[in-house]
């Protein structure tokens, strides 16, 4: 239920197209619904201005379709994040509007445009190619919630100039996220670069001593850049649910 929807459903009532007891049928499972396996919070974008996400990893896809169903019968657009190629076939079969992105491991139902919610530009760099599943994720996140969002990968600290020779670029944006493993030096560069708030997302890439994305994590969080925030592990979803909100403002 989005705050369009419902007021639309309000006007309906008012001009007469809908009865109340239809208005009262449409809204009957608000706030939530109880599936059993889960209690589908359809007023989360009302309260929050993002509507409920579904966490793929841990699901069955019987499950995720379940979601999915009650989901898009209420009229909401669907993201799932963490969803591996062979359960995003199946749910596709379902769903055949779904579209599923691979490097980003989400997929997404679009049944209204998002609209452009944010005021500027995401953009989402990444450290290595390795990282670019995590980026990806924070890309795909930050334009189903209606930004507008770029991405710049491949451009760690091993080879500076080929992050400096996006300067202009990075200047543009409202909001910075930057993804990176192994020590995890690339968000304190990019914040001593730029004036923009900086979203830093340590990735469990690297090898043993990177504790599987601890070192990267605790560089982040001693960054002498001031203006970098950092959030968990691989976590490009929470980046991009905290851009779009900085992005609103």
């Amino acid at each position: 239920m989005t705050p369009n929807i419902l007021k639309e459903l309000l006007h309906a009532v008012q001009s007469g197209e809908t009865t109340v007891d239809d208005a009262v049928e449409r809204l009957r499972h608000f706030p939530f619904q109880d599936l059993g396996c889960a209690h589908v919070d359809h007023h989360r974008e009302l309260r929050q201005g993002m509507p409920e996400v579904i966490f793929g990893e841990g699901k069955s896809v019987e499950q995720i379709i379940r979601i999915m169903t009650v989901m898009a019968d209420s009229g909401s657009s669907i993201l799932v994040t963490r969803l591996d190629s062979d359960k995003a076939g199946r749910v596709g079969a379902v769903f055949p509007a779904a579209s599923y992105h691979d490097d980003a491991r989400c997929l997404t139902l679009t049944q209204r445009p998002a609209g452009q919610g944010g005021k500027g530009r995401i953009i989402v760099v990444s450290a290595g190619t390795s990282d670019i599943p995590v980026a990806a994720e924070a890309l795909v996140t930050a334009r189903f919630l209606g930004n507008e969002a770029l991405s710049i990968y491949d451009v760690g600290v091993a080879g500076i100039h080929r992050l400096l020779a996006h300067h202009e670029v990075l200047c543009t944006a409202s909001v910075i996220i930057v993804v990176a493993g192994m020590e995890g030096a690339l968000p304190s560069v990019v914040g001593g670069l730029v004036d923009k708030p900086v979203i830093a997302v340590p990735t469990s890439v690297g090898y043993g001593a990177s504790f599987g994305g601890i070192a990267a994590l605790l560089g982040m969080l001693n960054s002498c850049a001031a203006g970098v925030t950092v959030v968990n592990i691989d976590n490009g979803f929470g980046a991009a649910c905290a851009a779009s909100l900085i992005n609103r403002i």
